[in-house]
């Protein structure tokens, strides 16, 4: 797709601890290979928290926004979901956003050891340029940050970082280098990739 923006899909949940082993399984074995079936879908990876909540985070590349609009989307959400779907999503807290990757465009999620998402209330469209410069120099400097990216809501005026780690990075450290944007800061939470095994 040369240098156009990717779509994605950000899915954070907390399930009931009584529920986390089916809903680990039908993520598994359910769920993420039915969306990778989905034409559009380039890439699909689960994350659990190191610190914070929600507990859960999925990131899924999306070649563009609308591929959540395509019939064959649809033909396996909402109503045309399956019943197992229906069951665990009906007890689970659920936080989905869709949007576009606004830097650098294209990239797709990667295996660091560290995935930290920040989430930025309220920037208006012509505060994006100075979002990502702003982030790019609060975060390029630091040696555990392997990929910056930057994503666009459709639904709302956030916007979402993904910085992809070696190590945890402290975000106290880097609220003075945030600016005006600390203020609209209001989430904050590492991750590290899921591994059923653990």
């Amino acid at each position: 797709m040369d240098n156009a923006q990717y779509g994605f899909l950000l899915v954070m949940m907390q399930p009931p601890p009584a529920m986390e082993e089916e809903f680990n399984e039908w993520y598994d074995t359910e769920h993420v290979p039915e969306r990778l079936a989905v034409p559009g879908f380039l890439s699909a990876r689960r994350f659990v928290s190191v610190d914070g909540h929600p507990r859960y985070l999925a990131m899924y590349d999306l070649e563009r926004p609308d591929v959540l609009d395509s019939e064959a989307y649809k033909a396996v959400s909402g109503e045309s979901s399956s019943p197992w779907t229906k069951r665990v999503t009906s007890r689970v807290l659920v936080d989905r956003r869709i949007g576009r990757q606004i830097e650098p465009g294209n990239a797709l999620t990667g295996r660091a050891s560290r995935l930290m998402v920040l989430r930025f209330h309220g920037i208006a469209g012509n505060g994006e340029a100075e979002l990502v410069t702003t982030l790019r120099e609060a975060f390029g400097k630091h040696l555990e940050t392997t990929r910056l990216r930057v994503f666009a809501c459709s639904e709302s005026a956030d916007h979402y970082v993904l910085v992809e780690a070696h190590a945890p990075i402290a975000i106290g450290v880097l609220l003075p280098r945030l600016g005006r944007f600390a203020d609209a800061l209001d989430l904050a939470t590492t991750y590290a990739p899921y591994d059923p095994r653990l």
